[in-house]
């Protein structure tokens, strides 16, 4: 009786070693519009996997020339198809990993006191005498400044719109300019107008959109998790975001998925 409990104390401790010699870490490249969103992802992944996610927020663009440069990144979640084309292209990606994760959205911020007129004019509300700065993403690095951009020259305010941008590093940080009253007016992912804070002390109006090039947003696991022994994680932390559970989390903030 005492070696069949001393073979299975044993055998216990050998699965425990094992599950702990199998968990790892997977670091992360994120487009900010993800800020609130991917949060969730990873505290679902960490607590039903084992593994840990060393998580950075930032412009898309700036993660690709990044990325290029031999950034430590396992995966790269970017909010432009366009970039993760390119990573694969330069033969950084693993084969047949990346996917469209999800089409993203624009709108219009403004804090709840505002009396900038969204709700009647729409984008128009940007040439409205009390908007003194309009915050979008940086158009040179950050796909959601691009698609503001486009929007504003489709509806015809761009040029009267262009002296008064306050350009944010990415989405999140455009956002944060609108909020803290930096600006007026926020161009900005919807998924960011959904998160709490946002909702609490603002509104917003949806861009229509036909009005901004199509916002596919793709994901691809790097090269580098191999290298760095992570490849297990990050294929882990990808079967997560495409299941059920994962894409409903994408839903709750705004995004578009299959």
């Amino acid at each position: 009786m005492r070696l069949l409990v001393r073979s299975a104390l044993t055998l216990a401790m050998t699965l425990c070693l094992a599950g702990q010699a199998a968990a790892s870490e997977v670091v992360i490249a994120a487009a900010s519009d993800l800020s609130a969103a991917i949060k969730d992802v990873v505290a679902v992944f960490e607590k039903s996997s084992g593994h840990t996610v060393k998580l950075t927020l930032g412009s898309s663009g700036n993660f690709y020339a990044q990325i290029r440069n031999g950034a430590p990144f396992d995966v790269f979640l970017s909010a432009d198809l366009t970039y993760v084309r390119e990573i694969e292209k330069a033969g950084l990606a693993e084969a047949a990993t990346s996917y469209t994760y999800a089409t993203g959205h624009l709108v219009l911020w403004v804090p709840k006191n505002s009396a900038i007129p969204i709700e009647t004019q729409g984008i128009k509300a940007l040439l409205d005498p009390r908007v003194r700065r309009i915050a979008i993403a940086n158009p040179e690095v950050a796909p959601y400044g691009r698609a503001a951009v486009e929007a504003m020259k489709k509806s015809g305010v761009y040029e009267a719109a262009r002296p008064k941008l306050v350009l944010g590093e990415n989405a999140a940080q455009s956002a944060q300019f609108a909020q803290s009253g930096a600006a007026d007016i926020g161009v900005i992912p919807l998924s960011l107008a959904l998160m709490d804070s946002m909702k609490a002390q603002g509104k917003y109006r949806d861009i229509p959109a036909d009005s901004y090039p199509r916002l596919e947003q793709a994901a691809v696991i790097l090269k580098q998790a191999t290298k760095a022994g992570h490849q297990n994680a990050a294929r882990a932390f990808m079967e997560l975001l495409r299941s059920e559970q994962g894409r409903a989390v994408l839903r709750r903030y705004g995004f578009e998925v299959k």
